[in-house]
């Protein structure tokens, strides 16, 4: 995930403790490969790269060579020593490897295949093994013009298949955002503000009708959510869709990842990715209250970036223009 907060220091120096020795990295994938249940020759490491975009999560591009002749190459991320949780918002990469392995690899949408999951209890650590997307772009940087409408597509195609899927037993061990969850995140960022001498009355009231768009969000039809599906977590490689980095995975509101996709977008953009989005998850129309649960949402990301942090806080002053705007036009202030 390209962490779109997060200072280079900290993702430097969790590189150094979290990403294997050399000595030990063929044992691990091994281990992992074997796990996943794809290994059929001994396993050589010919080289390793580090991640170039920056993460959330410190991780590398590993060529392998398995028996003879097969050659692969392997996209592994592993946890570290750095809390990254951001008040129950993420679930680290033995959450996302679940994610992988529960949820992505049984529907019927393109994702990187998942080579296996290595667990060392003596560091505590987890890696997450999958394949490598060579010759992906984020969609934000490749040079086809449909990039965008086909993320729209494919997360309205996502929530759809995922909302059937609810109530199955495999996939209980997913996050679900309740009331006290939204709820946290207006109550800190009414907190971060005024320590950062940011606070003013019209937050202070939306605060206090917080409630009101947790009902927005709840009128919606809950699926399954990436929670982060900005553009920068998106690959598009041959033509099609993968997101990638899904430790924020959720049960909740599809239009918070409608919401992550059209950020910073014109008005005639978001109209347009909107659509393709509609289109794909509900072919005979959306429900009634769509773009009320739509604003509600615009309003959690907004609170949901001003209440993590609060050295993040003090250079969001943009954000609260944003959170201003869309409560009025909801009617909270």
């Amino acid at each position: 995930m390209t962490n779109r907060l997060t200072g280079k220091y900290d993702t430097l120096n969790s590189l150094l403790t979290a990403i294997p020795e050399p000595d030990t990295l063929s044992t691990i994938l091994e281990s992992a490969i074997s796990e996943g249940g794809v290994l059929s020759g001994k396993l050589e490491v010919l080289s390793r790269k580090p991640n170039k975009y920056y993460s959330t999560f410190p991780s590398e591009i590993v060529t392998c060579r398995i028996g003879n002749e097969r050659e692969i190459m392997l996209f592994c991320k592993y946890s570290d020593d750095l809390d990254h949780e951001a008040h129950g918002h993420r679930g680290g990469v033995e959450y996302e490897a679940d994610v992988y392995r529960r949820l992505l690899q049984g529907l019927d949408l393109p994702s990187p295949a998942l080579y296996g999951i290595y667990r060392d209890p003596a560091k505590n650590r987890t890696g997450l093994v999958l394949e490598y997307l060579a010759d992906s772009a984020r969609v934000i940087k490749t040079s086809e013009p449909e990039a965008m409408d086909k993320a729209a597509r494919w997360i309205g195609r996502f929530h759809a298949l995922c909302s059937k899927r609810l109530s199955s037993p495999a996939l209980s061990f997913l996050r679900r955002y309740d009331p006290d969850y939204y709820k946290g995140w207006a109550r800190r960022t009414l907190q971060m503000t005024e320590q950062s001498g940011l606070g003013s009355r019209w937050l202070e009231t939306l605060s206090h009708r917080f409630d009101e768009v947790i009902d927005a969000l709840y009128d919606s039809p809950p699926t399954i959510i990436h929670g982060e599906y900005y553009p920068e977590n998106i690959l598009l490689k041959d033509g099609m869709v993968y997101p990638v980095d899904w430790e924020s995975t959720a049960v909740g509101s599809g239009e918070i990842d409608l919401v992550t996709l059209t950020e910073g977008w014109g008005q005639d953009a978001i109209q347009g990715l909107e659509l393709e989005y509609q289109q794909a998850r509900w072919p005979d129309g959306p429900p009634h209250d769509f773009q009320r649960s739509l604003c509600a949402a615009r309003i959690y990301i907004q609170f949901r970036w001003l209440g993590d942090r609060p050295d993040w806080t003090r250079y969001q002053q943009q954000r609260l223009e944003v959170l201003r705007k869309h409560a009025k036009e909801m009617g909270l202030i």
